[in-house]
């Protein structure tokens, strides 16, 4: 705990004020609760015993007076920790979410969804507790303790020694709780984050399950994970509250172990009823703040679990690191030298050797898994080299930071993402709106006519992954993006896969034209789309087995002319 706690402290620092207010409103409880012991005795011996007529007053204003101390005291408190806490989750959140989104792409791949969104979601709020109640309550209920145990001890010190001899019985059973629930807390957590990946596949692939009548099946996969959820919680459930019935009774005991010497101390009149009575409220009130602090132990061990999982995303550095330089002229030279990428034991690029220049149309082909996404995986650096060289503008690409080295290349997918934003917005993702740049874009990807026909035509609001388009439209919203960002190295996966023939012809032609002075990349399964390329590629099993142009290949390699079959 010592080191989660070091870990939140730069935080702590900057809310000095507002914690200088918790102690104000901690202080204030304090005292309202010692003084609520402190009460008994004159209404006990004057008002009752002596029956002094002033204390009919004295006794119920000072009990207004002392709960009106308490309640505000309360209220300073619970409001500026809610306050702490909230802001320092809701920063928390922020910095969680930067750095997966600067953490390299491996990271993303190797990780699921659910499981990051758990990590932002359900373990920062867990984490709230810690960073906001957790110091105040413990403060405020050991404050509490210390301020009742000295005026229990200044009443009477051989009877408070019967009061408090059960305290180290309490210690025991609550340290073997709390690493039962840190352990059940990890588990769930990483259960959460199970249900939470089901869900996002469901509803991320609605249109396959459908299709393939798989309801039930997705059905039994959730509720299996579902309710292993709910085990896993109600374990942690059954050991946690174990803690309020033990410390209950053990402080039952020491209750009636006072009762009984203190009740003799009045028989035989060496403590008045009012003396007693005091003392019987205080250890009463003594342990109900050990309890608290029961309960608080118990909970900080859920989100010492949830602080381990988010440091451990926090403190994982990326493989892929940043150069210096940034990248301001246009990509107009690239070269790839002895270029060999290894996933792991898997070997995805061979000894690759390719040179690119300002004004080449290069398309890749080749079976699946032959290593054309891999070279595209290297432009965009989102994998370093195993070995051998790439050099972008006759300099190697980690010196260039990672963003002004992206920022000049322009890439479509074969799968295309739609965000819900609106349709213009999605053109120029990343970037400033401009309307007119916008409909160039959408008219050279032959996409303006049908995006001024929407409703509130480039400010039409997009639905998740796009549902509100066809499938074409889409791909058309995706190319009119690449097209926004005027990069100089443009990369097309199957760019126009989903159009029919009429309209793939006409933004082939649209692209042509807009990309004569740009490096082009084209990834085909449909030779038919690349005989315009200057080079044509074949990649078999991470290497390059043939090039040339169309007719060359078709003419002298056997297998381009298998892909032909």
């Amino acid at each position: 705990m010592k080191d989660t706690f070091k870990r939140y402290l730069p935080f702590f620092k900057d809310y000095k004020g507002y914690f200088l207010l918790v102690l104000v409103g901690i202080i204030l409880t304090v005292v309202a609760t010692a003084a609520t012991a402190h009460i008994m005795k004159p209404l006990m011996d004057e008002m009752f015993i002596n029956r002094d007529p002033d204390m009919l007053v004295f006794i119920p204003l000072g009990l207004i007076g002392i709960y009106i101390i308490k309640s505000v005291g309360r209220y300073i408190q619970a409001v500026f920790t809610s306050y702490i806490g909230l802001h320092i989750v809701t920063r928390l959140r922020e910095i969680l979410l930067e750095k997966i989104l600067y953490l390299d792409m491996e990271f993303l791949y190797a990780n699921r969804s659910g499981e990051l969104i758990s990590r932002i979601t359900n373990d920062i709020n867990r984490v709230q507790y810690f960073v906001s109640n957790m110091l105040p309550e413990l403060l405020r209920e050991t404050l509490t303790v210390v301020a009742l145990v000295g005026y229990v001890i200044y009443l009477d010190t051989s009877l408070s020694f019967y009061a408090f001899i059960v305290m180290p019985l309490i210690i025991y059973p609550l340290i073997r709780i709390a690493k039962r629930l840190k352990k059940l807390s990890h588990r769930s957590q990483e259960k959460n984050a199970d249900v939470v990946t089901r869900l996002t596949e469901v509803f991320n692939n609605n249109e396959v399950i459908k299709a393939n009548a798989a309801e039930a099946y997705e059905m039994k996969r959730f509720t299996d994970e579902n309710w292993h959820f709910f085990k896993i919680n109600m374990k942690a459930v059954y050991s946690s509250e174990l803690v309020s019935p033990l410390l209950e009774i053990i402080a039952a005991s020491g209750l009636a172990a006072i009762i009984y010497i203190g009740g003799q101390k009045v028989y035989d009149g060496s403590m008045s009823v009012g003396e007693f009575t005091a003392f019987l409220t205080a250890v009463g009130l003594v342990f109900q703040p050990i309890r608290r602090i029961g309960s608080i132990y118990g909970k900080i061990q859920d989100a010492l679990a949830a602080s381990e999982r988010i440091f451990t995303i926090l403190d994982k550095e990326a493989k892929i690191i940043d150069g210096s330089v940034k990248l301001q002229d246009d990509i107009s030279h690239i070269k790839l030298q002895d270029v060999s990428l290894h996933y792991g034991e898997k070997t995805a690029l061979e000894n690759i050797n390719l040179e690119l220049k300002a004004g080449d149309t290069i398309a890749l082909v080749g079976d699946s898994g032959g290593g054309k996404s891999s070279l595209i995986n290297l432009l965009m650096r989102f994998y370093d080299p195993s070995s051998g060289s790439l050099h972008v503008n006759h300099k190697s690409i980690s010196t260039y930071t990672q963003h002004s080295l992206r920022h000049h290349i322009s890439i479509v997918t074969q799968r295309v993402y739609i965000f819900q934003d609106s349709l213009a917005a999605n053109v120029a993702y990343g970037e400033e709106i401009d309307e007119k740049r916008v409909k160039e874009a959408l008219d050279l990807a032959d996409a303006l006519e049908f995006a001024q026909g929407l409703h509130k035509g480039i400010y039409t609001q997009m639905e998740e992954f796009g549902a509100n388009l066809s499938g074409g439209q889409r791909q058309r919203i995706a190319i009119a993006r690449a097209i926004y960002k005027h990069a100089s190295l443009l990369i097309l996966d199957e760019a126009t896969s989903a159009l029919d023939n009429a309209s793939e012809q006409r933004i082939q032609d649209a692209l042509e034209k807009y990309a004569k002075d740009k490096i082009t990349i084209i990834i085909a399964h449909r030779l038919d789309t690349i005989k315009h390329a200057d080079t044509i590629l074949l990649f078999q099993d991470g290497k390059i087995v043939d090039s040339g142009n169309y007719e060359y290949l078709l003419e002298h390699s056997e297998e381009f002319q298998k892909l032909l079959k």
